[in-house]
Order: C-alpha cells, then sequence, then structure tokens
C-alpha cells in the first residue's frame, strides 16, 4: 500500500514509518524542511515537499495514495505549555491541519484517512470503563481534538474509510516522559489529579503497530493503549525509575496556577482497547505499566541515583 504520512518526523510518526516499511508499504513522508527531508531518508522513506497548512502542497503529495496518515501534532512539553500562545500550532493543527488533509485526500481520490486523536476527550468515568460510546467533555483544550475527529468522520462514506485512533498519554522514549523523570529526579511532584484515577496510557514501542492496524480497521474510533493504571502507581513507577523514593502529587494550588489546559489530565479515564483489538487484531506488547518501562529514557538521561 503506498501510504503518505503528514507528522512523520515526531514520536508517533517515526515509529509508524518504522512499521510500514517493516510490513512492506511503500511510505512517503510530507516535510516542511530540508532537515526534515534528511530525517526522512535516514528513517528509510521517500520525503516529498509540504505543509499540512497548505492545501495545495497537500494535495499534490497525496496523488497516487492508497492511504493517508496524519499524526502532525505540536505539543508543549512541560513548563512551555503554560506560556501564552504556546498551543497556538497545535490547535491549527488539529483543526485547519486535519480539514485541509481531509480535503486534500478528497480531491486526490485517497481512499482511506488515518487520524491521530487523544483519549483525554472522555468525561472523567470514575472508576467505570470507557468505550468508544462514552460520552465526551469538551473544553478549550479538547475541543481542536473534536474538531478534527468530526473532519474526519464526514470524510467516511460508502467509497472512503475514516479512521481516528485516541491514543493513551505516551509514555517511553519521548520528551514529555524524559520531562516527568527529570521533574521526579529532582524530587517535584509529577502527579496529576487524584491518586486513586485511572490514566490510560501507551508506550513507546507500541506506537507503530497501532498505526499499521489501522490500515485494515473499518470507519470508526477506536481507544488505543495498555491497560489503565492507577495514577498513584504511575506516579510511583516514575520515582522508583529514578530512585526518588515516594512519588508525590500536585496541590490545588499548583493546579489553580496551571489553569484550565491540565483539566484534561486530570481526569479519571479507565479506557478500554478492546474494539480497536477485535477489528484489527492489534494488542499491546507492553500491555501493563511498570518501571521497566522507563528504563531506556533513565538511560539516555542517566538519571538513575
Amino acid at each position: 500500500m503506498r501510504t503518505v504520512l503528514t507528522g512523520g518526523t515526531g514520536v508517533i510518526g517515526r515509529a509508524a514509518v518504522a512499521a510500514l516499511l517493516e510490513a512492506g508499504h511503500d511510505v512517503v513522508v510530507v516535510t516542511r524542511s530540508a532537515a526534515g527531508s534528511a530525517v526522512v531518508e535516514r528513517l528509510g522513506a521517500t520525503p516529498v515537499r509540504g505543509d499540512v497548512l497548505n492545501l495545495p502542497s497537500l494535495v499534490t503529495a497525496y496523488e497516487g495514495a492508497d492511504a493517508v496518515i496524519n499524526l502532525a501534532t505540536k505539543v508543549p512539553v512541560g513548563h512551555r505549555a503554560l506560556i501564552p500562545g504556546a498551543w497556538r500550532r497545535h490547535d491549527r493543527l488539529r483543526t485547519t491541519g486535519v480539514a485541509n488533509v481531509v480535503e486534500a485526500a478528497r480531491t486526490a481520490g485517497v481512499r482511506r484517512v488515518v487520524q491521530e486523536s487523544v483519549s483525554m476527550l472522555y468525561a472523567d468515568q470514575g472508576d467505570e470503563w470507557i468505550t468508544e460510546q462514552s460520552p465526551v467533555d469538551i473544553t478549550p483544550m479538547t475541543e481542536p481534538a473534536a474538531v478534527g475527529e468530526c473532519c474526519v468522520q464526514e470524510y467516511a462514506c460508502g467509497s472512503r474509510v475514516g479512521v481516528v485512533l485516541r491514543f493513551g498519554t505516551i509514555v517511553g522514549d519521548d520528551r514529555q516522559t524524559r520531562y516527568w523523570l527529570r521533574a521526579a529526579a529532582s524530587g517535584r511532584s509529577v502527579g496529576i489529579g487524584q491518586p486513586s484515577d485511572w490514566a490510560h496510557v501507551i508506550h513507546t514501542d507500541d506506537l507503530g503497530g497501532a498505526v499499521l492496524a489501522a490500515l485494515h480497521a473499518p470507519t470508526g474510533v477506536y481507544n488505543v493503549g495498555a491497560e489503565p493504571v492507577q495514577r498513584h502507581e504511575l506516579v510511583q513507577g516514575y520515582a522508583d525509575a529514578v530512585s526518588a523514593g515516594s512519588g508525590g502529587f500536585m496541590g490545588s494550588w499548583t493546579r489553580w496556577m496551571i489553569g484550565a489546559r491540565l483539566e484534561p489530565l486530570t481526569r479519571s479515564l479507565r479506557v478500554s482497547a478492546d474494539h480497536f483489538a477485535a477489528q484489527t487484531g492489534w494488542r499491546a506488547s507492553r500491555p501493563e505499566f511498570g518501571a521497566g518501562w522507563l528504563e531506556e529514557a533513565v538511560e539516555l538521561q542517566n538519571l538513575s541515583r
């Protein structure tokens, strides 16, 4: 299958490129710069110049594609998330960017679109299991992802397939995980929400396989991740990984200071990925969170005590 990716050099994108190539697909990645093209070539894929925010360039890039996969995002890491305007590009990618991807796919005659999304769209459900039919809670933080999902759902019809992947929080060898590990190593609190609440997570090793599986999924929205983990276990895992003793949780004052952007991260999300497994056969190779998920990131950062 000829697949064209946007966002192919990010943490999900690199994993997806590797999985697609290993499965024998023809992989093309849209890049905005010569530096990005060089990264794509090192990954073993074919670069093509374009921009998810430039519709004509996407139409050209999508010519002859069997499927397009949009993984373009720009999530600010750590304290950068608090800087005014830090989320502006991220929100444009989730709205205008996805709309461009869908319109370009329609114009170029592409029959399948796969769109990355996030499970934090769901409303807090406490200890209840969350499926794709569970209610969502739209706020200024989650609205851009919801808009992007709607674009893909409107694209799908009898002759076109639109697949949305609601990923859990990424944990493993990625920038945000490394940020939290450094915070834990320095004695800062990394827990958000209530210790007994649930977090939906996915290891970086499982990202590529999930995107690959989406090439064979029917139209729909799918939860993608490992088994949910209670937040106190997640926080303690970070502390154990850097030998920091007991992990701590942010207090109400800190949460208030951070503001509305943080609220979706505090939701209790006991999310099930059974529907995706039933439709595609995909299951997480790292099904349960543990401190071992963090070993590679710890070694790369030389954080263990």
